[in-house]
């Protein structure tokens, strides 16, 4: 890389491995990650704003990827044991892989054992005897190996038992450890755009896919919430006095939801109930104003800002037309931006469906991002 770091290389005003975290946190099939990182910058990188809420540690490696590898391994063992469950490992130099793949492999190794990626060899092999050809090689039967790499943790331990991470033997992958003790390895379909950023080159298409040319970007998000006991509703994060609230696990805000929602698909950064489960993991009864305050963090870590917010909400009561103002003065604020950049709309739902029945409330958003400074 011409002595640049390209972990810490600037990718549309992020550096990659944030953008290889968000990738991995987008699968449904992750659920804590530990990043492991050199000795001189782990405490500098476990203070990034950037990192996902996934990020339970950063952990020092060593001299070798063996090495670094048990050393995440150990601290999962501190925040979770669990002797049968699965652990992938992924290459930070990868910010291209697509979540899909990384739960494909996660489901794999649960079913088998152990998976690994694979893309099979396209181009003709030839072997090289100094700068001439020596022979060409067959390519049947041949694959790439990418990661995510997954394993069970108790076949990790057997391996580990037999070939110690800090011993002797060197393996290039959790594969290679593998196939040394005789434990068959799944092979999963891989992805010609699993990108391994190695060369400058590569650096430059990554941030030519992750980001592009585009400043800007469109994104579309939808909530819907039944009516419940008690109140007051809050919609565009407005208290309205004397009607029901919305029943869930939050506040129920579907409006500020629906926002959320249109701001991580314009920025391709999942969507809301991955980031706040319905569960323990996420406070009974929170704020929406909170959940749009972390939304708005981490589209800004990702190099965006909100722009314009279009918002329309559907219900045959109580009665918007008063709220809409406030609603729209209440969003703008939270997403620090203009009144005049959003929009608050109101429809009964022409006693259509649950809203114009009167049993719920639901809202749709369209939001534009635009590429900072």
């Amino acid at each position: 890389m011409g002595g640049t770091d390209k972990l810490t290389a600037d990718i549309g005003g992020r550096p990659l491995l944030a953008w290889t975290l968000d990738a991995l946190a987008a699968s449904p099939a992750v659920g804590r990650t530990i990043v492991v990182t050199s000795a001189d910058r782990r405490d500098a990188l476990a203070e990034a704003p950037w990192l996902p809420r996934g990020v339970i540690e950063v952990v020092s490696g060593g001299g070798r990827r063996q090495e670094s590898v048990r050393a995440g391994f150990a601290a999962f063992d501190r925040h979770a044991p669990d002797p049968t469950g699965v652990v992938l490992v992924h290459d930070a130099a990868r910010p291209l892989v697509d979540p899909a793949l990384v739960t494909a492999v996660a489901e794999a190794t649960a079913r088998h054992g152990a998976a690994i990626p694979i893309v099979p060899v396209a181009e003709t092999l030839k072997r090289i005897d100094g700068d001439r050809v020596g022979e060409t090689v067959d390519r049947a039967g041949l694959g790439a190996a990418q990661t995510p790499q997954g394993v069970r943790r108790d076949l990790l331990r057997e391996a580990w038992d037999r070939f110690p991470a800090d011993g002797p033997a060197t393996f290039t992958d959790e594969a290679a450890l593998l196939e040394a003790c005789s434990i068959a390895v799944h092979v999963v379909q891989g992805d010609p755009g699993n990108l391994k950023v190695t060369l400058p080159a590569d650096l430059r298409r990554a941030a030519s896919l992750l980001v592009g040319s585009a400043r800007t970007r469109t994104g579309i998000g939808h909530d819907s919430h039944p009516f419940g006991p008690g109140g007051p509703l809050r919609l565009g994060g407005v208290a309205i006095d004397g009607a029901p609230r919305l029943v869930g696990h939050s506040d129920g805000d579907v409006a500020l939801h629906a926002v959320c929602e249109a701001l991580l698909g314009a920025t391709g950064l999942g969507d809301l109930g991955r980031l706040f489960p319905a569960d323990a993991r996420t406070p009974a009864g929170i704020d929406s104003a909170t959940l749009i305050a972390e939304v708005r963090r981490r589209v800004e870590a990702a190099g965006w800002r909100p722009a314009t917010a279009d918002l329309t909400v559907i219900a045959a009561r109580p009665r918007l037309a008063a709220h809409l103002d406030p609603m729209r003065e209440s969003i703008a604020a939270l997403l620090g931006i203009d009144r005049s950049a959003v929009n608050v709309k109101a429809s009964t739902g022409n006693l259509d469906g649950a809203e114009g029945a009167g049993r719920s409330i639901s809202a749709l958003a369209i939001a534009t991002v635009e590429a900072l400074p």
